[in-house]
């Protein structure tokens, strides 16, 4: 790998510990700066944080952060998109079997997979059919997924019966809001690939903020004080600790199937447009998290390691990196790193917060950003427009030692929720 890219951040003067930084070249924000002292203070960090070059403020903990624990987990860490990931697949199809306009297919994917949320009352849907970003009636193929699912999702619901409220059928092979995208994609040979991201949706946000809560209470039990409430952490072998193991798994595997379906669908969706040749799959696909809890071994421990925006990188692990709405996009092979805990960035990562974005630029900028890409050119978007990301070059070079570029990929349609 040569030499490694990161600098060290000694906080041990200050009560805290090491953290590297593989962040040259690129911009990190005061506020994520101090996140990442506080949770370097944490007892129970297992040798350094590793902090990936998309690294920007989070809730609790920053996101594009890999935090190695010894018997605790903080779920606020994790956050509420649990299981929050990629997955591509590349075809057979060359830009020249794709038709010169391409509204037509985007126009059939939105249609195929439910995105985007309704209006809300008092904070909750009225119904399912005010949430568009909800099936109102799911087709089999989700009902047969949701069936493997369904009988741990009941033994979590035996104990937190409010979970069985909340969105989790109805949300499953749909793609939400924000950042979560469906594109189809070039590479430097002009193959076509069909790339998405999206996560556990509705019912991952319950069991995330369920257990969030349940950790601060944990805190206020036994009288310990955090420099930011949402580092409240869960101590294994304790009751919520079990507990949150459990959904968190559940929740994880949910975003998997969940991308599952979503590609299933937009693939048929290729297949039966009348002006698409048949094609095949070249290569299987990708599905990758970036918001998650394994269980690993590092510098001869077992631990927790919680990627917040980020994905694993061991020696020739397969993982996807996006770029944003009008930039490349990368299939990337691990580099097995160790002192990143084999990990690397999940994107670009944004330089400026979504209100910033809306309030520097415009609809007209939005739209020259995304000359070429089929996809929403109003002003529903301009806080997910390319300008509002770091330079997805800067954060390639900054994580040279991290990972090999197998693919770059340039969008040529992109659904947003």
């Amino acid at each position: 790998m040569g030499k490694t890219n990161y600098e060290v951040v000694d906080n041990t003067d200050f009560g805290g510990g090491l953290i590297k930084m593989w962040t040259k070249g690129v911009p990190v924000e005061d506020a994520a700066r101090k996140q990442l002292d506080n949770i370097s203070t944490l007892p129970f960090i297992h040798k350094h944080i590793a902090v990936m070059p998309d690294v920007h403020l989070g809730k609790g903990a920053t996101v594009g952060s890999v935090i190695p624990t010894k018997n605790a987990i903080i779920p606020a860490s994790v956050g509420v998109d649990i299981g929050c990931g990629m997955c591509a697949m590349r075809t057979s199809l060359t830009s020249h079997d794709l038709p010169e306009n391409l509204k037509p297919i985007r126009g059939l994917i939105e249609h195929a997979v439910p995105h985007g949320r309704g209006s809300k009352s008092g904070g909750k849907f009225t119904s399912a059919s005010s949430d568009k970003g909800s099936w109102q009636s799911p087709p089999n193929s989700v009902l047969s997924e949701w069936r493997k699912l369904e009988k741990d999702f009941k033994e979590i619901c035996d104990k937190y019966r409010h979970l069985e409220k909340q969105n989790h059928l109805m949300h499953l092979g749909t793609l939400g809001t924000g950042n979560h995208f469906i594109e189809l994609c070039l590479d430097e040979e002009d193959r076509v690939w069909v790339m998405l991201h999206s996560g556990s949706r509705g019912i991952g946000n319950a069991i995330g903020r369920l257990f969030i809560e349940k950790a601060k209470k944990e805190m206020e039990k036994w009288h310990i004080h955090l420099p930011d409430t949402d580092l409240a952490y869960l101590v294994e072998g304790s009751e919520y600790f079990d507990d949150y193991w459990n959904a968190l798994k559940w929740a994880q595997n949910f975003a998997r199937v969940n991308r599952d379906i979503m590609m299933n669908r937009v693939l048929d969706t290729l297949r039966k447009y009348k002006d698409i040749p048949g094609f095949t799959i070249e290569k299987k696909a990708i599905n990758c998290h970036h918001n998650y809890v394994d269980k690993e071994n590092h510098f001869g421990s077992n631990v927790f390691v919680t990627r917040k925006g980020a994905i694993r990188a061991r020696e020739g692990d397969l993982g996807i990196i996006p770029g944003s709405m009008g930039t490349r996009s990368y299939i990337v092979r691990g580099l097995g790193n160790h002192d990143s805990f084999n990990s690397c960035s999940h994107g670009a990562g944004r330089k400026m917060s979504r209100n910033k974005a809306k309030e520097l630029f415009s609809l007209d900028d939005h739209i020259e950003a995304t000359k070429g890409v089929e996809c929403r050119k109003d002003e529903d978007v301009i806080d997910e427009t390319p300008m509002a990301y770091k330079n997805i070059d800067d954060v390639m070079e900054a994580q040279r030692d991290l990972v090999d570029i197998e693919h770059t990929l340039k969008q040529v349609l992109c659904v947003k929720g």
